[in-house]
């Protein structure tokens, strides 16, 4: 399973690009992802059999995100995902919304 295809999969029905560490289009509405750490949690004969994934979400827009912030977090659930965090900042340089989401999901 590749974990970056399951997240812009399960996020495409939100319309907006979903880009792998940065957005290099032209919108100004979209969301970016990474995984920030990668762990074994579960082990059995010396072997790890599933591993955790922290993923960092953050969904980007000049405009009101309101709906979008709601439908990435409700989507990224249904799929298994585990919310840890969410954050919101205004960044003054670019003029952007930005929505600050935490995840980590089992495989």
């Amino acid at each position: 399973m590749n974990l970056n295809s399951l997240i812009i999969s399960t996020l495409a029905p939100t319309g907006v690009p979903v880009a792998f560490l940065k957005y290099s289009g032209t919108l100004t509405t979209y969301i970016s992802f990474f995984a920030y750490n990668e762990q074994g949690v579960f082990f059995g004969d010396d072997m790890e059999l599933n591993t955790r994934y922290s993923v960092q979400v953050d969904v980007w827009s000049k405009d009101d995100y309101t709906n979008l912030v709601k439908q990435t977090k409700e989507l990224l659930i249904a799929e298994g995902f585990v919310r840890n965090s969410a954050n919101e900042f205004y960044e003054e340089d670019t003029k952007i919304y930005h929505k600050v989401y935490r995840f980590y999901y089992t495989i």
